[in-house]
């Protein structure tokens, strides 16, 4: 592909349930603004689910192309973006099998997720090989693709981190090529004496100054330069950190700024505690599930006075309702002057009114499901060439036979 690799993002999502508000504006909102100024990849991630739905499988399957239709619907746009499925495309677990030849056992077991999920998940056996490698295939996943940057919350920053040690340690053992100081001579004459005036310079100010600003002056040099294979660039950026040629790029975390989404019970929204609207709910469930929402628990009585603060709504108009509204209703709730049915109503309409046109695209998409999977093979395609290319190159520096 003509587009850098660094320009390109690598996401994914586990096949175990419905979507829901959670998933809509923690993620989907996201990804949807993501694909129009990168070159992104959106993965469902069927092989992360089942390390921790091996028994039950079913629901990965069944819920693996609703999935995809509920991104279409909520704006993911496959014209802008590669849709597929990890498990069909085999380069990633051939990927994760040779990576984790060379990754310590302490670097996984040290994965701050890898005990949290197990204390909280209490009703499944995570003692298993593949919940310890989880965080190696996410590597995996990022790695194939060469990504530049992984959309996460916080709390997935520590595998992105993971991910560049991998890389790093990778491109230790097997970017040393016999010819490294010549191909890189060879490449720098190809920039032009301008250009390569420059790129000394800054190399020799990032190796001996330690200067941060001069390697990234370097990189975007590097990215801009037309005349230069993406081979050389990798040799000129290994170079200009001191080391070997990058084979695999150490990706960024793309940190995502995004809403807390409460669930019906002030929780965070999640299947796990069944607190969920979901992307699917008509507008009588979802008026049904809000309405009996608990509320400030001071307000036995309709005349009661109450704390917006000590009520789980409250939280969702944090989410659905402007700051003007907002103040109203909180001085509607202290001086009793509405009701919670009142407040709720405002709630249900905006969850309503956002999911209305959402559920239109969807219904489309459910009448032809024909076309979404032709829109999934399509994407498995595409994310297969580019898999391909790294798996060889890979094989090829590990001494493996092509």
């Amino acid at each position: 592909m003509n587009i850098s690799q660094n320009n390109r993002v690598l996401s994914g999502m586990r096949p175990t349930g419905l979507l829901h508000l959670g998933h809509y504006h923690g993620v989907l909102k996201n990804w949807i603004e993501l694909q129009h100024s990168y070159e992104c990849f959106y993965f469902v991630a069927d092989w992360h689910a089942l390390t921790t739905h091996y028994e039950n499988p079913s629901i990965i399957a069944e819920s693996s192309r609703d999935m995809v239709i509920d991104w279409l619907a909520a704006g993911v746009n496959p014209g802008n973006s590669t849709i597929f499925v990890q498990s069909r495309i085999p380069e990633h677990a051939e990927l994760h099998t040779l990576l984790s030849m060379i990754t310590p056992l302490g670097w996984l077991l040290r994965v701050p997720s890898y005990k949290d999920q197990q204390e909280k998940i209490k009703d499944r056996d995570l003692a298993t090989y593949g919940f310890l490698g989880y965080p190696l295939l996410q590597s995996a996943d990022i790695l194939i693709y060469k990504a530049g940057f992984v959309p996460v919350g916080e709390d997935q920053v520590a595998h992105v981190e993971l991910t560049r040690e991998v890389a790093r340690r990778f491109n230790h053992f097997y970017g040393k090529e016999a010819d490294f100081e010549q191909k890189v001579e060879a490449a720098i004459k190809k920039m032009g004496k301008k250009n390569a005036r420059l790129y000394n310079d800054v190399r020799k100010r990032f190796q001996e100054q330690g200067e941060s600003e001069a390697l990234s002056i370097g990189k975007a040099m590097l990215e801009s330069q037309q005349n230069i294979s993406l081979n050389d660039r990798d040799r000129l950026l290994g170079h200009l950190e001191g080391g070997g040629r990058i084979i695999l790029p150490e990706p960024q975390s793309l940190l995502s700024v995004s809403p807390k989404m409460p669930g019906l019970d002030g929780q965070k929204m999640s299947k796990t505690y069944n607190n969920t609207v979901t992307l699917r709910d008509p507008p009588e469930v979802i008026e049904k599930k809000i309405r009996t929402m608990p509320t400030d628990p001071a307000r036995v009585r309709r005349t009661d006075p109450g704390d917006p603060e000590k009520c789980p709504v409250w939280d969702l108009h944090q989410v659905y309702t402007s700051e003007t509204t907002r103040a109203q209703l909180a001085e509607g709730c202290k001086t009793a002057s509405i009701g919670c049915l009142d407040c709720k109503q405002h709630i249900i309409d905006a969850i309503i009114d956002e999911l209305k046109p959402i559920q239109q695209r969807m219904q489309d998409y459910l009448n032809d499901l024909s076309g979404v999977d032709s829109i999934i093979n399509e994407g498995c395609e595409a994310a297969r060439d580019v898999a391909q290319d790294t798996i060889e190159e890979v094989r090829k520096v590990m001494g493996l036979p092509g």
